[in-house]
């Protein structure tokens, strides 16, 4: 298979010059667990394309040029090649995320430095324009918010209570005291707000938009107009948790991974459209109070959900049962890199970037436990921070 890897260039103190490839086995392979082999650079760029996402149906690529705080368009001209489509697009400060619409009119921006939520509309071609900005987050922790805290309709301490109940002995003591401040939660600024950081986008049926704000605490629901975002809901995570990336599962939930708190969130609507917090899981023992979780992916029969975690750089393994409402952590193995910023699942094979360590790991994964070994292949990769597999 060939990916495109998106990665930080050196204005955010990379070594990527631009978009880059990557072959897993032969590139005409439908199994990615063949040899690694970086390739060269797809299109030039500036600017720290960090994130890579296709439209769904056009040879057009979208990058968020983390540094320059733009989205560029790129239109395939080859069998490994790029070129811009149209200028860049002003989005916001530190944008880290780009999703595409399924039907392919419209992308949605998320900016980790100002907070911006951003709509575009894209042409016939695939060229993004006209960017909306969505209504800002507030803090639902902030001054004159309720001093008992509620997330999703749930009181955190009962939650909390609940969650290390569902643990078990094991792991109990890995689920956060919500009576007290988290250690984990972000520095506020100086007037002692708490800063605003989008990081994802995720499209739901129904023309429902779900995005996180990592420093608010939010999953923000949103319906998607032609003019831009209307705000639905708020979702009201644990304070310090930190809502990063999502997977929309089969069964109707939402999971959220938080990067502060190491923990998964299940979210799903009620018969009204009203969303929920309705489960969750601390990612697992041996995870430090310092790591950072990043990417979360699914297994390919949705039964097992995979977590990056930063600093101790392992991957996390949580199961899901029942109705897609229980779930119980499984396993903690090494990720084989330093600093797993993303990684994907594709059939047997977990291929995981490594940031600092300008390195793709493939690890195989035993389908019948859904656990990951040991690296089977590696290849040197510049800063990689995205894995796209290219169709």
């Amino acid at each position: 298979m060939r990916f495109w890897l998106g990665g930080y260039t050196a204005d955010m103190n990379g070594s990527a010059t631009g978009i880059g490839v990557l072959h897993a086995g032969a590139p005409d392979d439908a199994l990615a667990g063949g040899s690694l082999g970086f390739t060269g650079v797809a299109a030039r760029a500036d600017g720290s394309p960090s994130w890579l996402t296709a439209h769904p149906r056009l040879d057009v690529v979208y990058a968020a040029l983390e540094g320059a705080g733009t989205v560029q368009a790129f239109r395939r001209t080859g069998e490994a090649s790029f070129t811009p489509l149209g200028s860049p697009v002003p989005a916001g400060e530190a944008v880290c995320h780009i999703a595409a619409a399924p039907d392919g009119s419209s992308i949605v921006a998320s900016c980790w430095g100002d907070g911006r939520v951003v709509r575009m509309t894209t042409d016939a071609s695939g060229r993004p324009s006209a960017p909306v900005v969505a209504p800002a987050a507030t803090d639902p922790y902030g001054p004159g918010a309720s001093s008992t805290s509620v997330a999703g309709g749930l009181d955190l301490a009962a939650a909390a209570r609940a969650l290390r109940e569902a643990a078990g002995d094991e792991y109990a003591h890995l689920v956060p005291d919500h009576d007290h401040e988290p250690a984990g939660e972000a520095p506020a600024a100086e007037d002692g707000a708490r800063p605003s950081h989008a990081h994802q986008a995720v499209f739901l049926p129904g023309g429902v938009v779900a995005t996180t704000d990592m420093g608010l605490d939010l999953v923000r629901v949103w319906r998607a107009r032609p003019a831009g975002l209307v705000p639905l809901q708020d979702v009201v995570l644990p304070k310090g948790s930190g809502p990063r990336h999502m997977v929309w599962h089969p069964s109707g939930h939402l999971y959220v991974v938080t990067e502060l708190s190491h923990e998964i969130f299940a979210l799903a609507p009620d018969e009204a459209g009203t969303w929920h917090l309705v489960a969750g899981t601390p990612l697992g023992a041996g995870i430090l109070p310092d790591d950072t979780a990043a990417e979360l992916a699914p297994s390919r029969d949705g039964a097992f959900l995979y977590a990056g975690v930063r600093g101790s750089d392992t991957i996390a393994v949580v199961g899901v049962r029942g109705e897609g409402n229980d779930l119980r952590p499984i396993a903690l193995v090494e990720a084989g890199v330093h600093w797993p910023r993303h990684h994907v699942v594709m059939r047997d094979s977990l291929l995981v970037a490594g940031q600092l360590s300008d390195d793709i790991a493939s690890l195989g994964i035993d389908l019948r436990t859904g656990v990951p070994g040991r690296v089977r292949h590696r290849s040197a990769a510049p800063s990689p921070t995205c894995l796209l597999a290219a169709r």
